[in-house]
């Protein structure tokens, strides 16, 4: 998974054509840490799109612009343009992530 260290590499990110996810998370944050024990497992069943983490924090305009409000939070990009968002109260468990990535 990639971690997003310039805006530049973000929207490079989300101008993909295939479907691209962003994790928007921080280094303090406890549902993340608890989100880091599953997300790998995740991303392996998943391999059809491309991963990505960005850090709410050093990026609060990005977080902003995509209304991301609590994290952690999973947003879904094709072609530069959010086609879903998974908000950080249904982001917990791997069972609503797989039920979020299933309808994508």
């Amino acid at each position: 998974m990639k971690n997003i260290n310039t805006e530049h590499e973000y929207r490079e990110q989300i101008n993909q054509e295939g479907l691209t996810v962003g994790i928007f998370t921080t280094t303090w944050c406890p549902d993340c840490k608890r989100l880091d024990m599953f997300i790998d497992e995740i991303t392996q069943e998943h391999k059809d799109k491309q991963w990505f983490t960005i850090d709410r924090d050093e990026f609060p305009e990005i977080s902003e612009e995509q209304t991301v409000m609590g994290i952690p939070s999973l947003l879904v990009f094709k072609n530069g343009e959010k086609v879903a968002h998974l908000h950080s109260a249904n982001a917990k468990t791997p069972e609503a992530v797989n039920e979020f990535l299933k309808d994508l």
